[in-house]
């Protein structure tokens, strides 16, 4: 089982919840600001440390050498992890993915092949290993989950263009991208992005919502 700590909703009955993943090096501690940047009082945050240790912080999968098997380990402990979820009172459907950079390659990995539909996707400055494997392996329900992608023009580690071509990819298939870029590096871009993120997370869970009360 992944460590991961609960940051509870200032709204107490709240049941709505994201699922934070960080990139390479850092660990849950580099996220414990975003509840109060993010301003939305009725979400949950579970906030989430890779599983392999990585120059004093903590990585989702191997760098240096072939990346897939850690990949295919750690979508398998995130997935492990989403079950376990509604068990806790947290349904599927009102939980979102959100990650950065390593993060972000294992929200869309994990939620793109997630068999259950989620709230919603948030991919930040990251990219997909491998976009004609997971077109092949997409769930029943992947083309009805909401997908937010954004990256910096900027950014020195992971070049814009084959990420956007990526996003490009994914949105010829049928599925429900929302590609944003913003004049930054290899970085959350302060306000300016955030406020593009709660946009989208509140669209989200209003749809997620809707959803279900149309099933019930």
């Amino acid at each position: 089982m992944l460590t991961h700590e609960l940051i509870p909703a200032r709204t107490s009955a709240s049941r709505r919840l994201v699922v934070v993943l960080h990139g390479l090096g850092d660990s849950m501690e580099g996220y414990r600001w975003l509840p109060g940047e993010l301003r939305l009082p009725w979400l949950n945050y579970l906030l989430v440390n890779a599983p392999d240790e990585y120059f004093g912080g903590y990585s989702w999968y191997d760098i240096y050498g072939d990346p897939a098997p850690g990949i295919v380990r750690s979508r398998r402990l995130l997935t492990e992890l989403l079950e376990d979820l509604p068990r806790r009172g947290f349904p599927s459907g009102q939980t979102a993915l959100f990650g950065f950079s390593q993060g972000c390659l294992m929200t869309l990995e994990t939620g793109l092949r997630y068999p259950r539909r989620l709230a919603g996707l948030v991919g930040i400055s990251g990219y997909l290993q491998d976009v004609a494997a997971l077109l092949q392996e997409l769930s029943p329900v992947a083309c009805e989950q909401r997908i937010l992608m954004t990256h910096g023009r900027q950014d020195p580690l992971i070049p814009i263009a084959p990420v956007r071509q990526q996003a490009e990819r994914l949105r010829q298939a049928g599925l429900r991208v929302e590609w944003r870029e913003f004049d930054k590096a290899h970085t959350i871009a302060g306000e300016e992005e955030l406020a593009v993120i709660r946009d989208f997370l509140e669209a989200c869970f209003r749809e997620a919502s809707a959803v279900g009360a149309a099933a019930g």
